[in-house]
């Protein structure tokens, strides 16, 4: 199965794609802005690559509970010298972890080949500049939710791309794990993905490092919570996850890799 990026064909459901994470933020809950530095993000995501990432996902807010949100022309300009420096550097497909349309525009106009939109709305300025670049895009559920209640997202979302005449082969779903969700609803919807995801659609997980991870495996400190994120990783991917969005690629591919080809004996 193929997620058209642009010019990008991101194969799924054979081999689990990696997505790593790239905080271009001072605030990130989980690296504390270690790689706000235009030189050190470029650095770390080539070295990501180097490491297995399939896909670089580039951040520049800050979505941790209690954020202080900042402008689109902020956000901008923390990213655009990332973008454009990583985008001479590598083919890989690069996604641009934003909600702002303006910010979308430009990344796309800079070499962005993915939206990875956290608004949890299917913004009908965003869907004219996905339909216009042809970029991937990916929307995720937010707010506290069931399966039940997610599932449902995903299928009134599904109804709009439609509706905005948008390639469905474009679209990824994220059932957003972290986001508004209760401790309950999160483990609910990694143990339950079968029942929401929908059919032709690959789906990203994102728990990296996240609080959910954290109390689960008795872990306080995010940058140690690798097995435990391992463990979520593996029961999603035997759900039925395409694509995990991690911030450690060396340490958890090994697991994810694994749990992979578990899933092609599935029966």
């Amino acid at each position: 199965m193929i997620w058209n990026c642009r010019d990008k064909k991101i194969e799924y459901g054979e081999k689990t794609v990696l997505m790593g994470i790239v905080n271009v933020t001072p605030d990130s809950f989980s690296d504390g802005g270690k790689f706000f530095d235009e030189e050190n993000a470029v650095s770390h995501s080539l070295k990501l690559i180097e490491e297995g990432a399939d896909i670089i996902d580039i951040g520049a807010q800050s979505t941790r509970p209690g954020y202080n949100e900042i402008s689109d022309k902020e956000e901008w300009e923390r990213l655009a010298g990332v973008l454009t420096k990583l985008r001479e550097k590598t083919e890989i497909p690069i996604s641009v972890d934003t909600y702002f349309p303006y910010v979308a525009e430009k990344a796309l106009e800079n070499g962005a080949d993915i939206i990875n939109d956290v608004s949890g709305i299917v913004n009908p300025e965003m869907a004219r500049i996905i339909k216009n670049t042809g970029a991937g895009w990916v929307i995720m559920h937010s707010g506290a939710g069931s399966v039940t209640e997610v599932n449902a997202f995903f299928k009134e979302a599904e109804k709009k791309i439609s509706d905005y005449n948008i390639n469905k082969n474009q679209i990824c779903f994220d059932m957003g794990i972290g986001f508004g969700k209760s401790y309950e609803q999160n483990l609910e919807l990694i143990a339950n993905i079968g029942e929401y995801k929908l059919k032709g659609y690959p789906l990203l997980l994102g728990t990296s490092r996240k609080r959910v991870i954290g109390k689960s495996s008795n872990q306080e400190n995010p940058t140690q919570r690798i097995y435990g994120n391992i463990a979520a990783d593996t029961v999603a991917i035997l759900g039925g996850a395409d694509i995990i969005r991690l911030h450690d690629i060396k340490n958890e591919k090994q697991g994810i890799n694994t749990a992979g080809e578990i899933r092609k004996w599935i029966k």
